[in-house]
């Protein structure tokens, strides 16, 4: 990707490499289209869509998890009668203003919200556990270093030689790093209930709120695989360390999180896990049209 002249690429940088990327290869890309099922069909499998229907000999799900927002069940939910918005709706601040906010979710979606949100309303951070905060100077390259690190250091069978700190550790961009000059980073541990102006905590003490933002995550967007009978308790599917599906071997899954390669749900990870689902559906086909 194209260096920014500093700080990290905007979303529209993004964008326009990931769009001259699929010009330059003229990848065969059809948009848009909504897969609505992954079917068996004979020895091929059949994706149905609703722009028609395909056989293929592999079929890799790389759908991520952006499209299924989590939001966990909270006793007296459905009484409050304040706002509930998850990260994924989340706008502007200035819609907050004045307003009393909880900010739930310890990850850096929460606290780059957090930072903004803390400059227009009165804002409290719930998370699970106390935050886990990077060095200043650690950031996304970086973690991604230390991340191809320990891949490295378990293919090789032996101890990752890293710094802590990971992938789910907050990285201090700039404005997190001003909302710690303000000492707005401080959090608060989990309420126990809603009611219907407010929460409840665990001491039995109540807060009025007006609004609460669910920094809580996604889940794999997984439905459309449900016809194959591959998802297990958890909506995950069960895979390889190369992303193949352990129930149906023309199935591969990319870019879902670490259960489908280190660091695969980011840009920059993603390539070692789809180089080698690549590398893998290319062997199988071999071996099928040496059979056939």
């Amino acid at each position: 990707m194209p260096p920014v002249p500093e700080g990290y690429p905007e979303r529209d940088h993004v964008v326009s490499y990931l769009a001259a990327y699929e010009e330059r290869y003229r990848l065969p890309v059809r948009r848009p289209v909504r897969v609505e099922a992954v079917e068996r069909a004979g020895d091929r499998l059949l994706v149905r869509t609703d722009r028609g229907a395909w056989t293929a000999a592999a079929v890799v799900s790389a759908t991520g998890t952006w499209s299924k927002p989590f939001v966990p069940d909270y006793p007296g939910a459905n009484d409050f009668r304040g706002r509930q918005l998850h990260s994924a709706s989340y706008r502007s601040p200035e819609e907050f203003a004045g307003q009393r906010v909880l900010v739930v979710g310890g990850g850096n979606s929460g606290t780059q919200i957090l930072a903004e949100v803390s400059k227009a309303a009165d804002a409290t951070w719930v998370t699970l556990a106390p935050p886990a905060f990077l060095p200043d100077e650690v950031d996304g390259r970086v973690l991604f270093e230390r991340a191809t690190a320990r891949w490295k250091a378990r293919q090789e069978g032996r101890e990752p030689d890293v710094p802590p700190g990971g992938l789910g550790d907050i990285v201090m961009v700039p404005p997190v790093r001003e909302a710690r000059g303000r000492g707005v980073l401080r959090s608060v541990r989990p309420f126990a209930r809603f009611e219907a102006d407010g929460v409840v905590w665990p001491d039995g003490s109540r807060t009025h709120v007006d609004a609460v933002i669910w920094c809580t995550g996604f889940r794999p967007a997984l439905e459309h695989l449900r016809p194959l009978g591959v998802l297990e308790p958890d909506s995950r599917v069960a895979v390889t360390e190369t992303g193949r599906s352990v129930r149906e071997p023309r199935l591969w899954l990319v870019g879902y999180g670490e259960w489908t390669g280190t660091a695969s749900a980011t840009l920059a990870g993603v390539t070692r896990a789809a180089r080698g689902a690549a590398q893998e559906i290319q062997g199988a086909l071999d071996q099928r049209i040496g059979a056939a």
